[in-house]
């Protein structure tokens, strides 16, 4: 089956694909000619005829032919699979980084990057360059058998045909169950990579077994989809497997009764006989390879759901905000769902200003984290830092505009020292001890085995939240953005820590534009002016720090 999206996800691979089936075709070729030249050695052994010693020689130059055939073709094989799987990642992740993390199911999204385009490997270097094999190989041996004995090619002609063909009448029905069994495959993998991440809070619920139990039917019904499956091929694989083995005896009756009329000789006979199994080797790899390649199949739907997902719309602007003013001109952004974010929002931070963001849950402070971030875009408005609306920003220079801290940052398992240089990967040691004192996380680092240079577990998961969130606001302070935007970030600290952490930041961020989102006061004791939020609008702002409106935020709106 040749699947046309498959060929365009994988880019240019024709020649690749080509290529391989050259190789699989002088492999075949080395066969029929070692099973040629073994049948004229049985035939003249028989009669008791000739030298056969250069007939001897002969098969084992074959052999080291064929070795060496496939030893190429397994090579060959390698290289443009690990490039068609680096090339298909590449643009999946590509799509990935200018998607809304929202509309991303990150289980789902590890099984088809991961599984989904491994299962691509056999079907590009496998499946599609043997399916050329076939279209060679066995017509040209039939016309040596036909040579031979005319009946016996007849007879291998119908059933390589029956043997190829057949099979076929099934493979939509293969196609349709392999779908679903990949659908739960995947739900399955979503859950499960969900439940590892939050095994503490279902232990803390008493969840853990009833987690477990919709585990275990989410795995039966997943069984039950891969024995259909597996039925259903074997179904398949049986009739491809009859044709075949009654290709050869039909073939060997037909020569057998040749010789008898002395319509044929001894010699052709066993060419016959050597050639008939053959004759179908290439098929035979063909069904094994399908089968191998199947999983790819069944995840082009997966693939085609990333590939296809909308992603943020990138401008042109690729020069970074040479100031940090921020202007939010009457934005508004609905959730799906119908809940309201933010709307008709107007704001404006000038540059080097250090402003307050306050307002109760869900009074729209993340949404306009979020809009600053890009991570969504709104309905209606736009936000413009440096002067240029983000919409018209490079990716690049977006992020060397503009930085967001979320609450839960992400640390990648890299060591320390990489991860803050996330953002810069050219700071030296002096800057990442100054960004890390400035936030007082470098005594936190230099607790660890090897200070800097430690290796993180996934997600910093050694690290308290406190300190995760200290490490990601260092990280922003060695961005040479001019913008910061700092969304509850000191939300894990002790209120001690926490004034430190915020007297760090007043002192490292002069000249940057700073938005801080808080519910605390301490977070907010350095603010210049402040803003308040309600249901999505701003209900009242203040200069100097938001002094007795945070904690009391519902009553003080």
């Amino acid at each position: 089956m040749i699947h046309r999206r498959l060929l365009e996800l994988a880019g240019a691979v024709p020649g690749a694909i080509i290529a391989l089936a050259a190789c699989g075709t002088v492999i075949s070729a080395l066969h029929v000619g070692f099973a040629f030249t073994l049948a004229v050695v049985i035939s003249a052994l028989i009669r008791g005829e000739g030298d056969v010693v250069p007939a001897f020689l002969l098969l084992a130059i074959l052999t080291v032919a064929r070795g060496a055939a496939i030893w190429g073709r397994e090579l060959l094989a390698a290289r443009i699979g690990a490039s068609v799987r680096i090339r298909l990642r590449a643009r999946l992740l590509d799509r990935l980084a200018a998607v809304p993390a929202a509309e991303r199911d990150s289980g789902a999204t590890a099984t088809t990057v991961i599984d989904g385009v491994e299962g691509l490997d056999p079907y590009y270097t496998r499946y599609l360059p043997q399916l050329l094999v076939v279209l060679v190989m066995p017509a040209l041996i039939v016309a040596l058998v036909w040579a031979q004995a005319p009946a016996a090619g007849v007879a291998l002609a119908v059933t390589v045909a029956v043997a190829v063909c057949a099979p076929r009448v099934w493979d939509a029905r293969l196609l349709r169950n392999g779908r679903a069994r990949w659908e739960r495959f995947t739900r399955l993998s979503s859950d499960y990579v969900e439940a590892l991440q939050q095994i503490p809070l279902l232990r803390a619920f008493g969840a853990a077994d009833r987690t477990a139990v919709r585990f275990v039917a989410q795995a039966h019904e997943l069984r039950s989809s891969t024995m259909r499956q597996l039925r259903l091929s074997l179904v398949e694989t049986g009739l491809s497997a009859l044709a075949m083995h009654l290709g050869t005896v039909l073939a060997a009756l037909a020569v057998l009764a040749a010789v008898t009329t002395g319509s044929a000789d001894t010699t052709s006979a066993v060419v016959v006989l050597m050639l008939a199994g053959e004759c179908f080797r290439p098929v035979q790899d063909l069904g094994t390879n399908w089968h191998a390649g199947y999983l790819g199949l069944t995840a082009v739907d997966g693939l085609d759901h990333l590939l296809s997902t909308p992603r943020v719309s990138a401008g042109n602007h690729d020069r970074p905000a040479s100031h940090g003013t921020v202007e939010v001109t009457e934005v508004s952004y609905r959730y799906p769902g119908a809940r309201t974010g933010v709307t008709d929002l107007s704001l404006r931070i000038d540059a080097g200003e250090t402003v307050a963001v306050i307002g109760p849950s869900g009074s729209g402070k993340s949404t306009l984290a979020r809009l600053l971030e890009r991570d969504i875009d709104p309905d209606q408005g736009n936000i413009r830092v440096g002067g240029t609306d983000l919409r018209d920003y490079v990716p690049e220079a977006r992020c060397r505009s503009i930085v967001v801290v979320p609450q839960d940052p992400v640390l990648f398992a890299w060591t320390v020292r990489d991860n803050l240089r996330l953002y810069r990967p050219d700071a030296t040691g002096i800057d990442i001890e100054r960004a890390a004192r400035a936030v007082l996380v470098h005594d936190v680092v230099e607790a660890l085995p090897d200070g800097y240079d430690t290796v993180l577990a996934e997600n910093g998961e050694q690290l308290s939240g406190g300190q995760r969130q200290r490490l990601a606001i260092a990280r922003a302070l060695l961005s040479p953005a001019p913008v910061l935007v700092l969304d509850e970030v000191t939300s894990a600290l002790d209120t001690d820590t926490e004034r430190g952490v915020v007297d760090g930041l007043a002192t490292h961020t002069s000249g940057r534009t700073v938005a801080i989102i808080a519910h605390r006061e301490t977070a907010c004791s350095h603010a210049s002016r402040w803003i308040a939020l309600r249901e999505g609008r701003i209900a009242e702002t203040g200069d100097g720090a938001p002094a007795g409106h945070v904690v009391t935020m519902p009553e003080s709106l």
